[in-house]
């Protein structure tokens, strides 16, 4: 059994999840280009399909799902992010550049604290991600 996070939130496993009308697109983009791992998926489950990506240790992950009618998928705004913190920037660059060939190049952030260390980019849907180099929130 995995350990919870504290007393006051005992969760064990963290999901993001959102529909999407380009599972396989999507699936795509942070498979093969972010370099997420499927770590989960399902096909035909009460009318959808999902897939579910992120580390091996499955504490956190992202979970995309299309019903077969479609699905309702408003439009983000541009400060909606999925910020990855990648403290070594050859690494972080790497990930930028495999993304732009795939077609995904880098976007201009609404808010300017994003371009001083991270690389903006949306994904098939318009969500946006960041590729930060740093290395993210210090623990106490």
């Amino acid at each position: 059994m995995k350990k919870p996070w504290s007393e006051k939130m005992p969760a064990v496993q963290f999901r993001i999840a959102r529909p999407t009308d380009q599972l396989e697109k999507v699936v795509k983009f942070y498979r093969d280009g972010v370099g997420l791992e499927v770590v989960g998926g399902f096909e035909k489950h009460d009318g959808y399909d999902g897939v579910m990506l992120g580390l091996p240790d499955l504490s956190y992950h992202l979970e995309f799902t299309q019903h077969e009618n479609g699905s309702p998928c408003p439009a983000p705004t541009e400060d909606n992010l999925l910020v990855f913190y990648i403290p070594n920037k050859e690494s972080r660059d790497a990930i930028a550049e495999r993304l732009h060939t795939m077609g995904y190049p880098e976007v201009e952030p609404e808010n300017p604290y994003w371009k001083r260390a991270g690389i903006t980019i949306a994904d098939p849907d318009g969500w946006r991600i960041v590729l930060q180099n740093t290395n993210g929130l210090s623990s106490k």
